[in-house]
């Protein structure tokens, strides 16, 4: 999307969730844009891992790396701290992390969707709100990244649909509340994309295999989606080519959000 290997030299971008999944691969694909990189997740040696992988030239510093876990508020509140002291601004945040798990409403326990909530909703509007300040001296960018499950109902992930559908709210609020400062707020709802997400959602190898296949039914482009089409949507909205967007969920889901039943 992006030809100039330069589009973010100079910018600091902050990535929850980087230590796997779309949030590596945003991290990764920003690092060749030139991007000052500020990674944290719950995996120190993923992390590491991403790092590595990293394109970082010369001219630009290794990534910028914390361990932490943004459901606790101190960790969230540190993450933030270090990253200004380390870079001095804040130009971008991608807010990623998050979790899914299933259950219906016959069965998700209040634990569970505690748990959701705290992780995908509660921990993006804190540490969203350490950010703001800061990015209104830069006049920077915010992306979420959501769910084709924000957008469309689908039965068997109540909670995770309910915690998608909040961080599409979220956005839209927030893009209208800062942008007369300048500061653009947008969102990406992904289908399903070859993370590890469902696995850690519960599914064994077997289920999985079987998801992917149902998979190509019920994406318009018989497929599911990689990470990298996915972050390549996150540079795009989080960038100076997309100056005039702001309060967008952008579906990057192969056409799942307009299907109907098949």
């Amino acid at each position: 999307m992006y030809t100039d290997g330069m589009a973010f030299s100079g910018k600091v971008v902050l990535i929850t969730g980087a230590s796997s999944g779309i949030g590596a691969a945003t991290a990764i694909h920003l690092s060749r844009l030139g991007a000052s990189l500020s990674l944290t997740g719950r995996n120190e040696e993923n992390l590491k891992k991403v790092a590595k992988s990293c394109e970082v030239r010369p001219e630009h510093p290794q990534p910028f790396l914390q361990t932490g876990d943004i459901t606790n508020e101190n960790d969230t509140k540190n993450i933030v701290e270090a990253t200004l002291k380390h870079y001095g601004k804040l130009d971008v945040l991608v807010n990623n992390a998050g979790i899914i798990e299933t259950g219906s409403i016959e069965n998700t326990s209040l634990d569970q969707y505690d748990r959701i909530f705290n992780t995908n909703v509660r921990s993006m509007y804190h540490i969203t709100m350490l950010a703001v300040p800061h990015l209104i001296k830069t006049k920077g960018s915010i992306v979420n990244v959501s769910s084709v499950n924000g957008i469309r109902s689908f039965p068997g992930v109540l909670a995770y649909n309910m915690s998608k559908a909040a961080v599409d709210q979220f956005t839209r609020c927030i893009a209208l509340e800062l942008a007369a400062k300048q500061v653009r707020v947008n969102s990406v709802n992904p289908g399903v994309t070859l993370t590890e997400l469902q696995k850690r959602g519960g599914l064994d190898e077997e289920a999985y295999s079987k998801f992917l296949e149902r998979s190509k039914e019920t994406h318009a482009l018989g497929r599911v989606g990689k990470p990298e089409e996915v972050a390549e949507a996150i540079a795009f909205l989080a960038g100076d080519t997309a100056s005039f967007i702001t309060g967008a969920s952008l579906p990057v889901d192969g056409g799942r959000h307009a299907m109907g039943i098949r």
